[in-house]
């Protein structure tokens, strides 16, 4: 009697661990799917990242009013740095661009650091040129990153 408890216990035990590893595998996968910031429109887009700021420590965060904005899209501020950030929701890699729009509306709107946030990741002409210019860029890992609050 006692040997057929423990069998039970052992195929439960076994049960709960398959279970386990099945709901980790499930929630890793989805992770890497194809994230629904792939498809949103552009505004919507700027409203999911600066919402994703704000949840990383942001402050101030402020979506501009879209045309006429320079190039900007989300104006915010964190740990007494202000930022203008440009958000570029792309089916390809983000070009020259957008790091040249970041760089003339930090300037206009009087912030220290631009930046490009995009869905994606950046040509190499894009990347050299931030360098240049001093633009940061945030891609698709930075994103993802933001996303689960790393």
């Amino acid at each position: 009697m006692a040997t057929k408890q423990i069998i039970i216990i052992m195929v439960l035990s076994v049960l709960a661990m398959l279970i386990s590893a099945a709901l980790y595998l499930l929630q890793r996968a989805r992770r890497r799917r194809p994230e629904d910031y792939d498809l949103m429109e552009g505004h919507e887009f700027e409203y999911y990242c600066a919402e994703l700021l704000e949840r990383n420590g942001f402050r101030e965060v402020k979506v501009t009013k879209g045309s006429g904005d320079y190039g900007i899209d989300i104006l915010a501020e964190k740990d007494g740095v202000t930022y203008a950030i440009q958000c570029k929701c792309y089916g390809t890699p983000v070009g020259v661009k957008a790091v040249q729009e970041a760089y003339a509306g930090r300037d206009y709107y009087d912030r220290m650091v631009g930046a490009v946030l995009t869905n994606q990741y950046f040509t190499q002409p894009a990347a050299e040129a931030a360098r240049k210019l001093k633009i940061l860029l945030w891609d698709r890992g930075y994103l993802e990153e933001m996303a689960e609050g790393r």
